[in-house]
Formats: C-alpha cells, structure tokens, sequence
C-alpha cells in the first residue's frame, strides 16, 4: 500500500476562516460552562473543520491557530451577542462552517483576519 503525502494547503483566507470557527466554538464553551474548550476539544474542533473543508496544515499551525482562538475570543467576551450560547449556536452551520450571512460572524472574520494578516506579515 502506498502512502501518500498530503500537502499543507492553507491561505490566509482559509487560516482566517479556520480561526473564527475557532473562536466561535470557544465562545460557545465559554457561554455554556463558563470555561473555554479543553485543548482535546480543541483539537478535534480543528480536526472536524480541516477534515470538512478540505484544508490540511501541520501540528505547530494548529497548536498556534488553537490558542489565538481564546485571545481573540476574550475581546467579544460580555459583548451581546457574543455571550448568547442559542445566538453563538445559529452562527454554526452543518459541516463545521460559519454562517457568513451574519453580521456577527462577520465581526470576528475581520479581527480573526488582522491577527492573520499581521501574524504573517510578521514573519
């Protein structure tokens, strides 16, 4: 049987988008327990969103992408909508995707995208 290598796939817009489902679930954590995530359900909420929309990345960008999703979710932390588990919840569609329509969701794709933009421009 021959292994084959998958190839790390990732852009920016995808790091972006990876974040703020990231920073969504987290928030959900939050409102829910009052905790954020436990990083095994970090790692399988990144998990589920790379295996659903194709992307591939390695484990140091994953770890990374993990713990900036409780930074950026502490700036939403007491914002209405932001601490709402059913609002946070409607923001989620099926196949690990955010609802783009939404206003909020919008929200934390920009600020997920300028810590992308900068984390990157950086290096």
């Amino acid at each position: 049987m021959e292994m084959q290598l998958l190839h790390y796939n990732l852009d920016d817009e995808a790091r972006t988008e990876l974040l703020g489902y990231l920073v969504v679930v987290q928030l959900i954590a939050r409102a829910r327990t009052g905790r954020w995530l436990e990083a095994a359900h970090v790692c399988e909420s990144v998990l589920l969103w790379l295996s659903s929309n194709g992307g591939n990345c390695g484990a140091q960008e994953r770890s990374d992408l993990s713990r900036l999703s409780v930074t950026v979710a502490e700036q939403f932390l007491g914002l209405p909508p932001f601490d709402d588990e059913a609002g946070l919840v409607q923001m989620v569609l099926a196949l690990s995707r955010l609802d783009y329509r939404k206003s909020d969701v919008k929200k934390i794709l920009a600020v997920c995208g300028e810590y992308i933009t900068h984390r990157h421009g950086a290096q």
